[in-house]
């Protein structure tokens, strides 16, 4: 709680600055807004770690859908209703705060209470301490490209890059949701590696598969589902989903950290990945426009990855034989479909450069 409202107080400082930055007044009014989600997460209950804990995925699930369901009928209708982007700046919040009823009400487990224990909050600064500042690279990796190429692009390239980043990354966003749930309880439990090997080759070969299809049919899913003004994006979700992959190779390595109570060497090679990803993100987009930021963004997933393997070998978890076999089906498979739709990529250079 105390976390959610100091980034709620820093948020709202920030407004103005980011505001005047991106040449975007609206931005300093909708930020202290859309923060308070930040500021009413830090309410929810410890009830849904000890259902992560029990693997309890089938509630948990049904009140995340019920909690998205309610906050996109109220921004529907507020959109409706007020003609302007604030809806979604609404919505957004009055979902977290959905998330927060239903898991009070709906969760099994101890009720929390106000107090400030000292065992638990010494444990908080040692442990948590590097958690947090994971929380803020991790923060960097994922919203710095839109960050950095809302500066350097036009409404309309940040727009038909956002559009094929949201098609493309839809598998990531899936494996993470599985892997933060599913691998640090079978990690804590000891689980026998033959099982835990099982998981691996089944997470990665389900996601795999699905970036490997976004890459072959991103071009086609864009033509169906937006106007001519964005059939620059299936490039970008061609070019994206290929990228992605040595990111889903890895993902099951870094929970072992997490479940074995390391969070130095997790917060390191989160730290280093972002550093990566944004550096070479800025260079891209400075030196080639959007392909170069694409392409930038890509080649700091794969130099991050031999610090994943670091980690994952102090943990005695890294399995070189999986990570060999992926990459190869990546190389194969991404660079077919890279070639099949080599002729929108270079039609897309040339539109946004």
């Amino acid at each position: 709680m105390i976390r959610g409202a100091l980034l709620w107080i820093v948020a709202c400082l920030l407004a103005y600055p980011i505001a005047a930055f991106y040449d975007q007044p609206e931005l300093a009014q909708y930020l202290p807004i859309a923060a308070l989600s930040l500021l009413i997460a830090g309410f929810n209950p410890t009830r849904i770690e000890t259902a992560h804990r029990h693997l309890l995925m089938g509630r948990l699930t049904a009140l995340d859908l019920l909690s998205q369901v309610i906050g996109i009928v109220i921004m529907i209708l507020l959109a409706i209703a007020l003609k302007s982007v604030a809806a979604l700046a609404i919505g957004g919040v009055a979902g977290v705060a959905a998330k927060l009823m239903l898991t009070h009400f709906f969760l099994p487990g101890e009720r929390n209470r106000f107090r400030l224990e000292r065992p638990a909050f010494n444990e908080l600064i040692t442990f948590g301490k590097w958690i947090f500042l994971s929380t803020v690279f991790w923060f960097f990796a994922s919203q710095g490209d839109k960050a950095i190429l809302g500066k350097f692009l036009t409404l309309e390239n940040l727009g038909i890059y956002n559009i094929g980043f949201f098609l493309a990354s839809f598998p990531l966003l899936l494996g993470q949701n599985v892997t933060s749930r599913v691998m640090i309880p079978v990690y804590r439990e000891g689980a026998a590696p033959a099982r835990v090997q099982r998981l691996r080759y089944g997470l990665s070969s389900g996601l795999t598969g699905l970036l490997i299809l976004m890459a072959f049919a991103g071009p086609w899913l864009v033509e169906v589902l937006y106007d001519a003004r964005y059939l620059s994006s299936g490039a970008i979700v061609v070019v994206l989903s290929v990228g992605l992959i040595p990111q889903v190779i890895g993902m099951t390595y870094d929970q072992a950290a997490l479940a074995a109570g390391d969070s130095r060497r997790f917060f390191v090679y989160n730290a280093i990945r972002s550093s990566l990803q944004v550096g070479l993100l800025l260079v891209g987009a400075f030196y080639a426009g959007l392909i170069g930021a694409v392409v930038g963004m890509s080649l700091s997933m794969v130099l991050a990855h031999f610090v994943l393997i670091w980690l994952a070998r102090a943990h005695h978890v890294w399995d070189a034989r999986h990570d060999m076999l992926f990459a190869l089906l990546a190389v194969v498979a991404g660079g077919a479909a890279v070639w099949l739709h080599r002729d929108g990529i270079q039609a897309m250079i040339l539109a946004t450069g």
